[in-house]
């Protein structure tokens, strides 16, 4: 099966929002035009996150309320699980946005915004 489209999995909290758990907090509106450009582009968009139940509900909502709607709410997208036959818990996606995203440079040291 072949995806011509990538698939962005994206946090909600200290990410999409500046908030702090179970508010909601002010837009981050350049990743949220960003996230629009790539949807209206073709792109897929996933919403990950450690809410649940309202706290969830509410964020999913107010991504709406700036125009967001995702293709999945912490879950693969259905073409991902019929892809490999499962569905795993880790989200299978080409780019990760996350306030706590790390990697390890070149030189073996780690770069990022929780470092």
């Amino acid at each position: 099966m072949e995806m011509n489209y990538k698939i962005i999995a994206v946090d909600f909290d200290g990410t999409l929002a500046y908030s702090d758990w179970p508010g909601l907090g002010d837009p981050n509106l350049k990743l949220i035009e960003y996230l629009l450009k790539e949807k209206a582009a073709g792109n897929k968009l996933i919403l990950w996150t450690c809410r649940a139940g309202k706290p969830l509900a509410d964020a999913v909502n107010w991504c709406r309320d700036y125009g967001l709607v995702f293709d999945a709410v912490n879950d693969n997208l259905p073409e991902i699980v019929e892809l490999y036959g499962n569905n795993s818990r880790k989200i299978t996606c080409d780019i990760y946005i996350d306030d706590r995203s790390v990697f390890v440079d070149s030189a073996g040291r780690l770069q990022g915004a929780a470092i």
